[in-house]
């Protein structure tokens, strides 16, 4: 009996379960349904139990559409529309209340009413800001799907692919609109949000162009900027780049030919681009410095062909030809197309200040363009006001600014002004600090630790000059700083040294005339033969007078000892040289009647010493010497 009973209520049960499923499956059927088969106390005591767990189930269900949490009442909105916006099925704890996606099985009975919950009757947020949230996540869920589409088609790391989608906020609007807009198509009618979204995507050929602009060496950056600046046209970035390249634009200056020539180089035809490259190359710059000018000032992308052609007139009316514009473009492409007409004008002006012609300033920005580039405020008037505390004259500052007028751009407290006081430290006056300056400009472009202070210790450790002399040294002759000591001043010490001068003469000699180191060997040869072995005279009148080495041989020296020679007369090397050929020939004539009056008795034989009282003075005066420097 026990066996029997068992079996009994289990097929009972079975029977119990199979008509409620029926009920469920045939909903129409329900009302009219009756319990045909009689039931024993247990089956009928298990089909009540069944029925009061399936209302408790309803009552617990509509509870939840009820109930708003007081303390988590923000939270828990946001999660609902997260929810309801969500492209895939997250992991989920057991006993969650809410479901994760609009096609989990029981999202009738877990997830509650959107309108339910945020409230209908005005206490909930409003209209417009849910909506602003609502587009907001949907914002979110196209980020993830543009980056998981970096990741498996493109092959992308997940990094790589997070740092690119956080940098297309306007292109990810474009794919949220157009995928939106895509609903209104019959094909797309009944399709999800993710599914439009892709195709989008493969549309646009986002993926390929991403891979594209990675193998050509764009940043994640600049890939993200040029995508946005596209506005959804990603064809014409492929377009543009083709472009830049037939004009020799190359490297990362291709990106920074995008991103600062403005935001409608993409809009702009090709014709119109053609044209302003054509221009520009006949007015002097040439096809293969195209790339290198563009890449460097591609504001000129930007400009229209009236403002191109306005730009070049600007320099052409200072006396430029062609190749001087092409030449100053080339050197400093921002000229062309990074200043304002009215910044360069007040700079033009500035520099007419110093005594320049138009033309002179023409030729000026020809030779050193990167002057255009220089604030006046803050370059120009400080340099301007320290070469005056120098003892600088309007005239020197003129020839500074044309011999050197790199010095205008460079930094005053970082550059010059640590040379200046290096030299005020060496004893050298203020004024002749000045005169430095003017008559050798390039001083101050030389490295003060690489330069002009190994120079310095050279000359007093190994050239023999003396602490006391040897700023005069470098003031007499402060090209002495910008030779290098390996292939100038160590060899013409060696050759002094080899012709058995001692170092401390060498020294002295140097102190009395600097440019003694910067001549050739090779000039030198052939003169101090002369002197020996023609002239005949002895090691110590070159001592005496080292600037012997100064003057021409063919044109000075050797005419002016054949004169002598005729004349039977002789000087020393100092009144022999250093005066001009009318009074070298008025000293041989006195010199000539001298002799004759003494060999004639009426002179004695101190007047024959007259040219050792010839003063210092007068042979300074006299014509300065030939320099045969190299």
């Amino acid at each position: 009996m026990l066996l029997h009973c068992n079996a009994s209520c289990c097929t009972s049960t079975f029977s119990l379960i199979s008509s409620s499923l029926r009920r469920h499956d045939h909903p129409e059927d329900s009302q009219d349904t009756v319990i045909r088969r009689r039931h024993n106390a247990r089956s009928l005591s298990l089909f009540t139990r069944h029925n009061q767990n399936l209302k408790q189930n309803k009552n617990l269900n509509e509870s939840q559409e009820t109930f708003v949490p007081p303390r988590h009442d923000d939270d828990d909105r946001s999660k609902l529309l997260e929810l309801s916006l969500v492209t895939r099925r997250t992991p989920q704890f057991p006993g969650s209340i809410y479901a994760q996606s609009a096609s989990d099985p029981d999202i009738a009975s877990s997830l509650p009413s959107l309108r339910k919950f945020l409230g209908s009757d005005g206490e909930g947020e409003s209209e417009r800001e849910m909506i602003a949230k609502a587009l907001e996540i949907r914002r979110k869920v196209t980020k993830e799907i543009i980056k998981e589409s970096l990741v498996r088609k493109g092959r992308f790391g997940i990094t790589y692919a997070t740092n690119v989608t956080d940098r297309l906020g306007e292109f990810v609007d474009h794919v949220m609109i157009e995928a939106a807009a895509l609903k209104r198509l019959p094909e797309y009618s009944e399709t999800r949000f993710n599914i439009r979204a892709r195709t989008v995507i493969e549309d646009s050929n986002f993926v390929a162009l991403v891979r594209w602009l990675k193998y050509h060496e764009f940043s994640y950056n600049r890939i993200g900027k040029i995508i946005c600046m596209s506005k959804g046209n990603l064809d014409s970035i492929r377009i543009m780049i083709e472009w830049l390249k037939t004009i020799h634009v190359k490297g990362e200056f291709i990106g920074v030919a995008f991103l600062r020539s403005g935001d409608n180089i993409l809009q702009r035809s090709r014709k119109e681009l053609d044209e302003i490259v054509e221009y520009l190359e006949s007015n002097g710059v040439r096809r293969d410095w195209m790339g290198y000018v563009v890449g460097r000032c591609p504001e000129l992308l930007s400009f229209s062909m009236e403002e191109v052609k306005t730009r070049v007139d600007f320099f052409m009316k200072m006396g430029m030809n062609q190749n001087d514009f092409g030449t100053m473009v080339f050197d400093y492409p921002k000229i062309l197309g990074f200043f304002s007409f009215q910044e360069m004008d007040k700079k033009i002006s500035y520099l007419k200040e110093f005594g320049l012609s138009t033309e002179e300033v023409g030729r000026l920005l020809a030779f050193k363009p990167h002057l255009m580039g220089c604030s006046i405020e803050e370059r120009w008037k400080p340099l301007v006001k320290y070469f005056y505390y120098l003892g600088i004259s309007k005239d020197g500052m003129k020839r500074i600014l044309v011999v050197k007028p790199i010095l205008y751009c460079i930094d005053l407290e970082k550059t010059i002004a640590p040379k200046v006081r290096f030299f005020q430290d060496m004893g050298i006056p203020n004024e002749a600090i000045g005169n430095m300056l003017v008559k050798f400009p390039s001083l101050l472009t030389n490295s003060l630790y690489k330069k002009i202070r190994p120079v310095v210790i050279f000359l007093l450790n190994r050239a023999g000059v003396s602490q006391k002399d040897i700023g005069k040294v470098i003031a007499m002759d402060p090209a002495l700083l910008g030779c290098s000591i390996g292939t100038k001043l160590e060899p013409n010490m060696r050759y002094y040294v080899s012709l058995g001068i001692r170092i401390h003469q060498l020294g002295e000699m140097i102190a009395d005339f600097p440019m003694l180191l910067r001549y050739n060997v090779d000039i030198l040869r052939p003169k101090y033969s002369y002197l020996r072995r023609t002239m005949i005279r002895p090691l110590q009148d070159l001592i005496e007078f080292p600037r012997f080495f100064s003057y021409s041989l063919e044109r000075r020296i050797i005419p002016r000892h054949t004169t002598m020679v005729e004349n039977r007369v002789n000087f020393k090397l100092r009144y022999m040289l250093a005066c001009t050929d009318e009074e070298f020939e008025r000293r041989v004539r006195d010199k000539v009647e001298r002799r004759e009056r003494f060999e004639a008795g009426l002179d004695s034989e101190d007047s024959q010493l007259l040219d050792e009282t010839i003063s210092d003075e007068e042979v300074a005066s006299s014509d300065s010497p030939e320099v045969e420097e190299e």
